[in-house]
């Protein structure tokens, strides 16, 4: 069955969604590709919103495509381009002409063709998997506890539809004022739950007493990691049958993975709490995802906001399609997650050349980077290096740094792009060493796996081996 070829005439939403922009009609068309006269007659429903119109308004404005037209078909459409046209596949990619044709005429195998390069996709990232085991010596035949729910937080798409919309729910109900204040009376009165103060050197956040039903929080903490704590104990009564009913489907292998899992639910329904989805989306476009501006609306932490950012991927009003992560010290990336067609490796560092290590060295300023993967897709980058105080001088302080980005298509919705030299050089990067195919890299701390090494004894350069 083809998608259906009907006449869409909803020029008014076309012509609010330029306004709410800011965009004037040249400035709005030539984002679309098509002529000024033509998105005249458009917005006044002389002519119909066509399919590549369509698929302009997703591409450029990801946000908003979803309000104009058919959800669902523009969706077909795009990841039927996606798999034509993925460079990383060697082979000639078609063109968007033809695969609008191809879905039309043979829908099915269209979306065979999707359901083929999802499964290439999936296969790729369990040799990333496979690579980094082999790197490390590691002769696990299952994955960790911890590698089994970041797993599964990423085939979810980081976004969990059930907890996120009763978190959206609950934030309507709470009492006006100041949003700690608001989850501490909750927990009070519809939970019996005492809150009080409590000094700590630091190594402990809180704790939780089931007897008397006190939960006491580091009298030292800042303002956006008490309400965290507040939330994290508030949802897991509010919650909980979503929760397990979540766990018990997740299939995980292990009681110490559904525990871990739990565990995450609680942090991800926080979060949703503390940024309501429809909210917080409307805020972030509204500034154009300034992080700083997000956290002081929201009074949460730079990292909290930039993590809720990579979740809002609700169908029908997703947000902006991000990547985040956040990197220790010794480069180690402890969270991940993508959105976007770049994938971090499973285990150990990422590329050396990526502007993340650089911003772990540099806390509390924000460094930008464009930067392109082996496959040709760019992205724009937003890192910044994080200070944690630990509460005692006898703890060193926690330092990382977290990033946050988009393809550079989405570059205009995205203000740290706007220093950016656009379409200019960008710095090549890779997902680690271990698979990255590049021959010309000076950071390249060893060749990829699989690869046959070359030794010139005569010749010296920065890497001492060439391979193919």
């Amino acid at each position: 069955m083809a998608l259906p070829r009907r006449r869409l005439f909803e020029g008014f939403r076309l012509r609010d969604l330029r306004r709410r922009l800011g965009l004037s009609q040249a400035a709005m068309a030539a984002r679309l590709g098509i002529s000024v006269p033509y998105l005249s007659q458009i917005e006044n429903n002389g002519r119909p919103i066509t399919q590549i119109v369509l698929l302009a308004l997703a591409r450029e404005f990801p946000m908003e495509a979803a309000d104009i037209g058919t959800e669902a078909e523009t969706s077909t459409l795009l990841r039927t381009i996606d798999a034509a046209t993925d460079t990383s596949i060697p082979a000639h990619p078609l063109s968007e002409p033809d695969v609008r044709r191809g879905l039309e005429q043979q829908p099915l195998l269209a979306r065979r063709l999707v359901a083929v390069h999802e499964a290439w996709r999936r296969s790729q990232e369990q040799l990333r998997v496979l690579d980094d085991r082999f790197d490390t010596g590691s002769s696990e035949a299952a994955p960790l506890p911890w590698e089994e729910v970041r797993d599964w937080f990423q085939a979810e798409g980081n976004y969990i539809d059930a907890i996120d919309r009763s978190a959206e729910a609950l934030a309507d109900a709470l009492d006006e004022g100041p949003v700690a204040q608001a989850l501490e009376d909750r927990l009070r009165r519809w939970h019996g739950v005492r809150v009080i103060g409590e000094d700590s050197d630091g190594s402990q956040l809180s704790r939780f007493d089931a007897g008397s039903r006190t939960l006491a929080l580091n009298s030292g903490l800042p303002p956006e990691s008490r309400a965290f704590l507040l939330a994290h104990r508030l949802v897991r009564y509010e919650f909980a049958n979503e929760m397990h009913h979540v766990v018990a489907e997740a299939g995980l292998a292990s009681q110490a993975s559904r525990e871990l899992l739990s565990v995450g639910l609680a942090n991800y329904a926080a979060g949703a709490l503390l940024m309501p989805y429809a909210s917080f989306r409307t805020r972030a476009r509204e500034v154009r995802h300034d992080i700083d501006r997000l956290r002081q609306r929201f009074g949460v932490s730079f990292e909290q906001a930039c993590h809720r950012l990579s979740t809002l991927q609700r169908p029908g009003t997703a947000g902006l399609p991000f990547f985040f992560c956040r990197v220790d010290m010794a480069g180690n990336i402890t969270k991940r997650h993508s959105a976007t067609r770049l994938q971090f490796a499973a285990l150990g560092g990422a590329c050396p050349l990526w502007i993340v290590h650089e911003a772990v060295a540099i806390p509390d300023r924000i460094l930008v980077q464009l930067a392109e993967m082996p496959d040709g897709t760019r992205y724009v980058s937003m890192a910044k290096g994080l200070v944690k105080p630990s509460g005692s001088y006898a703890r060193p302080p926690r330092r990382y740094a977290v990033a946050l980005g988009c393809e550079e298509a989405h570059a205009a919705d995205f203000v740290y792009a706007d220093d950016l030299r656009l379409g200019g050089a960008a710095t090549p990067i890779g997902a680690s060493c271990r698979i990255c195919p590049r021959t010309d890299c000076d950071q390249r701390a060893f060749p990829p796996a699989g690869s046959v090494i070359e030794i010139d004894a005569d010749r010296r350069s920065v890497v001492p081996y060439a391979f193919r």
